[in-house]
């Protein structure tokens, strides 16, 4: 992504977990209605809680980390027209590729389970 355009009120929380057991950490993003769900900070075959590592807005996250990935970042707000079109059709969250994609020549295994894109209605 050369250029990363956040909503200003993009309301996501970024998680770093740590399973005390393994020492196997991975990284959430939840939106605040998918935080009260207890089962994102359980350990899913063993059933043991998570430790938090770390918890900060993703948008504070992405305003401390942009450079590290040679990007710009562009903070939008929701009160022009191009603004609220943005944050309803993206969520709060884009970006400008870097490199041009050529989509007739990417390979996609049919064999793959499909994606649910569920979480992010």
């Amino acid at each position: 992504v050369e250029t990363l355009i956040v909503w200003e009120n993009f309301d996501v929380m970024r998680f770093v977990l740590r399973n005390p057991q393994t020492q196997e950490t991975k990284v959430l993003h939840l939106r605040a209605d998918q935080e009260k769900e207890k089962s994102h900070f359980q350990d899913k075959e063993s059933g043991v809680e998570l430790e938090h590592v770390e918890e900060l807005p993703l948008l504070e996250w992405f305003a401390n980390n942009y450079k590290n990935f040679g990007a710009t970042l562009e903070i939008v707000t929701d009160k022009s027209q191009e603004g609220s079109q943005f944050v309803r059709g993206f969520g709060g969250v884009g970006g400008i590729l870097r490199y041009k994609v050529d989509l007739q020549n990417l390979n996609v295994d049919e064999d793959a389970e499909p994606i649910d894109y569920s979480d992010y209605d």
